[in-house]
């Protein structure tokens, strides 16, 4: 009985050349693809080794990327680092070799593959042309709006609410100058240094070097993305100078100024002036007074935890000459905001800022519209007021 242990024993010819084949070392190992287990996030290459003709031994070779990383689908990057992997291998199996120069090597391929195509070339059907065609890859390239959406994106886990809505606001006005000034443009490719200069112009004439430069912070700050992702080639942003601004003086009120506002807040709005009682006495920022609630007070200790411009959570002392001012908050919900439209303790269910405004305006109409202050006197300027009287 014939069998295949006897027929691989006594084909000597065979066993021979399989013999040889496993004796002699591969020059290079199979390109792979590295996919992430499907994390878009992280950069998708194909990878491969090579012998070193010194140690003989397989070495890594750099990744090839390509441009496989500004597709936005698994579908699609893995249909452009197939195509990489495949004619990879063939260069390799066409004896390129990454230790030498491949200069000659190519020259001579190209020269193969002309003549090859002229002789070749009459004989292709309409179809094979259209076939040919179609199993180009094809650079996707993102319009504008998408790609700011996308770095957006990628930047709101790491930023505060706040400053993402900065960055919202002033994206939003960039794109609208863009898409106004000039409508023909349509990809992220389009816009360039010169652009944004020109806006930052703009932005320039119609506001001030401090407003400048926060455009010019928030757009870097996106486009950093769109680089650390391989959508952009790089932020340019970064390359544009920022102008130096004399930064707004908030001044500070005289003796006779903040006595004669404290008298008539008692008289018209006594929720007002507690308010400014914190900017003045605890030196919060209003935006800090804004975040504020109940629970924040530990009146038993004569403490105030809040949430400051520079760290996470900050404590300080409650000083008695507003402790006597404060209403009875045992019975409020600690949950709830300090300082509310309506008065003391309540839900308000509004943006940050938003709050902040609101007692900014709020301020406007009752004080500064009755004795007739400048734009350099506002709430903060209580801040300034009561700090410059500790020196």
């Amino acid at each position: 009985m014939f069998i295949l242990n006897e027929f691989l024993t006594n084909e000597h010819e065979n066993e021979h050349v399989l013999e040889h084949s496993l004796l002699k070392k591969k020059k290079f190992s199979v390109p792979k693809i590295y996919s992430a287990n499907g994390n878009l996030s992280k950069r998708w290459h194909v990878y491969y080794s090579y012998r070193n003709p010194k140690s003989g031994k397989l070495q890594r070779m750099k990744n090839v990327y390509g441009n496989a990383n500004r597709y936005t689908t698994k579908e699609d990057r893995l249909a452009i680092l197939s195509v990489y992997r495949i004619k990879l291998l063939n260069l390799l199996k066409e004896g390129f070799n990454p230790f030498e120069d491949n200069t000659q090597r190519y020259a001579e391929r190209e020269v193969e593959k002309l003549n090859s195509h002229s002789a070749k070339s009459s004989k292709k059907t309409k179809k094979a042309l259209e076939s040919e065609k179609e199993s180009e890859p094809l650079e996707l390239v993102l319009t504008y709006k998408e790609a700011f959406e996308k770095g957006l994106k990628f930047k709101e886990k790491l930023i505060s609410d706040t400053t993402k809505r900065s960055y919202e606001n002033r994206l939003k006005n960039f794109l609208l100058w863009v898409e106004k000034r000039h409508p023909s443009l349509k990809t992220i490719t389009d816009i360039d240094k010169k652009l944004v200069i020109d806006f930052l112009n703009h932005i320039l004439d119609q506001t001030s070097p401090r407003n400048r430069n926060n455009y010019r912070t928030d757009l870097s700050s996106i486009m950093q993305a769109l680089e650390d992702n391989d959508i952009i080639t790089s932020n340019y942003i970064k390359k544009i100078p920022v102008l130096k601004s004399i930064p707004q003086r908030n001044k500070t009120y005289s003796q006779e100024e903040q006595k004669a506002i404290f008298e008539h807040l008692e008289e018209t709005d006594k929720t007002l002036l507690l308010f400014i009682k914190f900017i003045s006495y605890n030196f919060l920022r209003p935006i800090e007074v804004c975040r504020l609630r109940v629970g924040d007070l530990d009146i038993t200790n004569k403490r105030i935890q809040f949430k400051a411009k520079n760290s996470p959570l900050k404590t300080k002392i409650i000083p008695d000459l507003l402790l006597q001012d404060l209403p009875d908050l045992s019975k409020l919900n600690k949950r709830d905001n300090l300082f509310t439209p309506e008065g003391i303790g309540g839900t308000w269910e509004s943006e940050l800022s938003n709050k902040r405004d609101y007692f900014s305006k709020r301020f406007k109409r009752v004080v500064k519209d009755k004795f007739n202050l400048g734009a350099d006197y506002g709430l903060y300027s209580f801040r300034h007021t009561y700090i410059t009287k500790l020196y």
